[in-house]
């Protein structure tokens, strides 16, 4: 597929349908995350892989936010076969299939395997998971969610707004 941003993921196992903002890395060289105020909000990371394009493009939301469940609460639940649909601003929906649902220690994610580029069009979904420990800084693991393209859908014109970039 060309590049286009993507606007929307939808997760429909998990009933999810989250506007996507851009993320980039911070001064530490850590990816940024979604606006936690916002429960139903995902980032995708602007510098890398386009959702549909061949490499690994890097979808992330919150588990939980100080009012409630966030984006991807849940993706530890997911199983193989679940879809993500990525819609973009060219109108096309980028559909994925699951392979795999890992949840890893911070201290020991292994960033080259989630990040590291594919050959053919990959998917990873990243949150929060684990135990949580407010003296620790927080949830100690992160579950990761692996999928590859599977479909590429063209724009509806006969569904205004469902390709709109403005619709939430």
């Amino acid at each position: 597929m060309p590049a286009a941003r993507p606007v929307r993921v939808d997760i429909a196992a998990l009933g999810v349908s989250a506007p996507l903002v851009d993320l980039t890395l911070d001064s530490r060289g850590k990816l940024g995350v979604p606006d936690p105020a916002e429960r139903n909000l995902a980032g995708w990371y602007r510098d890398g892989v386009t959702p549909g394009s061949p490499g690994t493009a890097v979808v992330v939301a919150h588990v939980d936010t100080p009012t409630g469940p966030a984006a991807f609460a849940g993706l530890d639940t997911l199983r193989p076969g679940a879809t993500v649909d990525v819609r973009r601003a060219d109108g096309t929906v980028a559909a994925f299939r699951l392979y795999a649902v890992e949840e890893f220690e911070k201290s020991d994610f292994p960033s080259a395997r989630v990040y590291g580029p594919a050959k053919d069009a990959e998917l990873r979904l990243l949150t929060c998971g684990g135990s949580y420990d407010p003296e620790a800084g927080g949830y100690q693991s992160n579950v990761v969610a692996f999928a590859r393209l599977i479909a590429v859908h063209p724009p509806d014109p006969g569904l205004p707004g469902k390709n709109d970039s403005h619709d939430s």
